[in-house]
């Protein structure tokens, strides 16, 4: 059986990647085991000074269910067998324990690319990518190009 621990931040994005994955795969390894990561948007610092810890993962969970449920669904009507957990510490270490837990487990990030945000590695061999911190000034240099070359 095929082990695979995805990490997700957004359901349709991850569905997106993984279902066509799956649906490639189905010929080769008819059941795969999912591990799926979820990882919640971090509260604001203003919300989290009025709402207790109890809530707050209250909160996560509930954003978990409503985010990987149609994908738990989508991938056990297929066959394979999924469990999902919130990440509750720092990704790379979270890794390492599940790949522990699963040696031959491969990691997959489905999580979505955000504009001027760098995302921190899933695992300690993962770069972290340098190219989010240059999009916003790209842009904003383009824009600017585009804005006189029409004042011209």
């Amino acid at each position: 059986m095929d082990t695979l621990i995805a990490y997700i931040d957004d359901g349709e994005h991850a569905s997106q990647m993984l279902l066509p994955m799956r649906a490639a795969r189905q010929a080769d390894a008819p059941n795969t085991q999912w591990i799926l990561v979820a990882c919640p948007p971090r509260m604001t610092r203003r919300v989290s000074q009025w709402v207790s810890h109890a809530n707050r993962e209250h909160w996560r969970a509930r954003w978990a269910e409503k985010v990987l449920g149609p994908l738990v669904d989508q991938l056990r009507s297929q066959g394979d067998q999924v469990t999902w957990q919130l990440a509750q510490q720092p990704l790379v270490s979270l890794t390492q324990s599940l790949r522990q837990q699963h040696p031959t487990a491969r990691v997959l990030d489905a999580r979505r690319p955000k504009l001027g945000v760098d995302l921190a590695p899933v695992s300690a061999d993962q770069p972290a990518s340098r190219d989010a911190r240059w999009s916003v000034p790209s842009a904003l240099v383009g824009m600017g190009a585009a804005l006189l070359l029409a004042t011209d």
